[in-house]
């Protein structure tokens, strides 16, 4: 019933456009994250040096993702996710054509964040084609460009025995370029885009408590997703002695888990509503966290990382079927809002666990925090659910919290 809503509803062109979009996007801001066996091995960088550079575009990101969520309010998702492709082939071209020292590498990590904002044009074109009974649908199929993570882990590695990590980041212009092209021809600008509104109005939602609360909340769910997507090809290389290629692989299976089913979740939260799915996938994510702490052999580690990530993956899915519900005029504000703050949990998982393992030697301390960081945001869910449905039901909203 759902899938055949969609399509008598929307604009099916613009939410593809959206996804492949989010999915190139996503692949080229977590490049270096793929490549960082390679990069390690040309600059002799040191564990918490890795988690740094690996989690700098995901730190730009969260800025940049602020900076297009007003672009797509004012100026419209297509216009926005257009100039965002444009920006995202500079530092592939600098990558590609020079990125021979540490602080080159800092800068191209930066602009890689714009590539990582993409989540603020992506997602308020899904949402504002669709219905409100569809968001979750909607959302988490152009979310589920996350996927482009697998892209990353599966042929970056591969691609960089050929030709080198340099080269890796020239090839990717070709998907983006082509991505560019297609998105042009097949994206429309939604029909129910607000009228612009001050500049000072749209920062407005700040002072909202809920924005906080999904704000904490994402950068659990996101920032767990992309940080471990980002750490996790040095962490079996290093710890479980994994070669760079097979390493990737490990790594393309357990992120498959979180991108593949982040519409799952999605479609569950619009069920049974987001905050009940989200309670039991904070509990999940905390088990598996703990799993991965004790260290156990490699497939018992792999199978508690790939069943975490598709909590993880879920919980994003579920967040974004409730921001919608709440900021439906102020939907690309806030998703870059949110969107951000999910990208500075996702900066601060790979520094913990790298600082952690050459602070304490082992991998176990830092998943370990992981775990009580999981417990901590089913705690704030609980406590802020209670306002939500007061609040919701209050207002007459026809919807599952």
């Amino acid at each position: 019933m759902k899938l055949a809503d969609l399509r008598k509803s929307g604009h099916a062109p613009s939410l593809l456009s959206s996804f492949l979009y989010f999915d190139v996007s996503f692949m080229i801001w977590v490049l270096l994250g793929a490549l960082g066996v390679y990069v390690t091995a040309d600059f002799d960088l040191s564990p918490s040096q890795v988690g740094l550079i690996v989690a700098i575009p995901t730190l730009a990101g969260s800025f940049f993702r602020i900076v297009l969520g007003i672009l797509t309010d004012r100026f419209g998702p297509k216009k926005t996710a257009i100039g965002g492709m444009l920006v995202t082939m500079i530092p592939l071209i600098w990558g590609w054509q020079f990125g021979s020292s540490v602080a080159e590498l800092y800068i191209i990590g930066i602009l890689l964040g714009v590539a990582g904002a993409s989540f603020s044009a992506s997602l308020p074109m899904a949402s504002r084609w669709y219905p409100p009974h569809l968001q979750g649908l909607a959302m988490g199929i152009a979310g589920a460009g996350n996927s482009g993570t697998l892209l990353a882990t599966l042929f970056g590695p591969r691609l960089a025995e050929q030709v080198g990590w340099n080269g890796v980041m020239g090839l990717a212009l070709i998907p983006l370029t082509l991505v560019l092209f297609s998105y042009f021809l097949m994206a429309k600008e939604p029909p129910n885009q607000p009228a612009p509104k001050p500049l000072k109005d749209y920062f407005a939602v700040f002072k909202e408590r809920d924005t906080w609360y999904f704000c904490l909340l994402y950068s659990v769910t996101f920032g767990g997703f992309v940080g471990l997507s980002n750490f996790l090809s040095y962490f079996f290389a290093s710890q479980y002695a994994v070669p760079a290629v097979r390493a990737g692989e490990f790594v393309t299976l357990v992120v498959a888990s979180g991108s593949c089913l982040r519409p799952v979740g999605g479609l569950i939260a619009d069920k049974i509503g987001g905050v009940r799915l989200l309670q039991f996938l904070f509990i999940g994510v905390a088990l598996c966290m703990f799993s991965v702490s004790m260290l156990p052999s490699l497939g018992v580690v792999t199978a508690a990382l790939f069943i975490g990530m598709g909590c993880l993956g879920m919980g994003n899915g579920a967040i974004f079927q409730l921001v919608p519900q709440r900021f439906q005029q102020e939907i690309g504000m806030v998703t870059g809002i949110v969107g951000a703050a999910g990208g500075i949990g996702g900066f601060f998982l790979p520094n913990i666990l790298g600082t952690l393992k050459q602070i304490t030697g082992t991998y176990s301390s830092g998943f370990l925090t992981f775990t009580v960081i999981a417990f901590l945001a089913l705690g704030l869910l609980l406590f802020a659910q209670s306002g939500w449905k007061k609040q919701w039901k209050a207002e007459e909203k026809s919807i599952r919290i």
